[in-house]
């Protein structure tokens, strides 16, 4: 099998963390949900378990309870985020449209929340096989959203209060929120890669006092 390079490479370089340009007016068929899913579970998963599991929340209601615990579980964050960043820069941007998100996030018409099998018992190991378990499949599908015209970010900060939202979504107590995306449609299409420095400024051979280059 060949591959487009130039278009893989585009698919990989140019999927964002979407926030300010979902489109919140955009309804998003349950059906194209259903087809990116399909595609992220054949992500590998530790042991071939295949442990996921995926809650789409579409109901207005839910989607405003979930709003509601994600912004008390940020409390104060993007408050103590800005304190010290010019907004003019690439971080102070990014803090912005997190705060949009924050403010408009009932209004995203389908919430994901990846879940796993399991439970962390606070090794770094049980943590990073947990994990890895869950975030392949959820990068597959943020991918898959890319290519079809839809955005998200993956989001974190309800997990503060990961037992309302498990509450209010009736998630039984033996499985573990990998996150949030928000998904909806994007406002264009003409995302472009993001600023980044040589990986061989960041890249070790064999021992990390050993830069690659």
């Amino acid at each position: 099998m060949e591959f487009d390079l130039d278009q893989t490479d585009a698919l990989l370089s140019t999927t964002r963390a979407v926030r300010k340009r979902l489109d919140l007016d955009r309804d998003v068929p349950t059906d194209v949900v259903l087809e990116c899913l399909q595609l992220a579970v054949q992500a590998p998963t530790g042991s071939n378990a295949q442990g996921w599991r995926w809650m789409v929340i579409a109901d207005p209601e839910k989607r405003a309870g979930l709003a509601d615990i994600y912004r008390r579980g940020a409390g104060d964050y993007f408050t103590e985020r800005t304190a010290d960043i010019d907004p003019g820069t690439q971080t102070g941007r990014v803090i912005n449209s997190a705060t949009f998100l924050a403010e408009n996030l009932e209004r995203v018409p389908i919430h994901v929340i990846p879940l796993i099998i399991g439970k962390q018992d606070g090794t770094s190991a049980t943590a990073a096989g947990l994990y890895g378990s869950i975030i392949p499949a959820m990068w597959s599908f943020q991918l898959a959203l890319r290519s079809r015209g839809l955005g998200s970010c993956y989001t974190t900060l309800h997990l503060r209060l990961e037992e309302e939202a498990a509450a209010l979504l009736e998630i039984p107590d033996h499985m573990t929120q990998a996150g949030l995306l928000p998904v909806a449609y994007t406002k264009g299409t003409d995302f472009k890669p993001a600023a980044r420095g040589p990986v061989s400024d960041i890249t070790y051979l064999d021992t990390f006092k050993n830069p690659i280059v």
